[in-house]
């Protein structure tokens, strides 16, 4: 894990600001949806995605091992 060396308040609404110097490498713009993490102590943000991880694919899509994948990929995955 990488450290930014910045630390950043809680505002009274429970928000944060992530910097555009952290967002933009991460391909995280202004409106976009993150997705939020617990593991232990720590809070992950990621950049949503609602297709599958295959194929880009938005229909369908379900949660497998903690990844979007669709139907017709996953029946693949059942194959190999």
């Amino acid at each position: 894990m990488k450290s930014t060396g910045m630390v950043k308040r809680i505002d009274e609404l429970g928000r944060i600001v992530l910097p555009k110097n952290v967002r933009q490498p991460m391909g995280i713009d202004t409106g976009d949806s993150v997705e939020i993490f617990t593991d232990g102590d720590r809070i992950i943000l990621k950049k949503f995605q609602s297709s599958c991880i295959f194929c880009g694919e938005a229909d369908g899509v379900i949660f497998f091992n903690e990844k979007r994948v669709c139907k017709a990929c996953l029946e693949k995955l059942k194959t190999l």
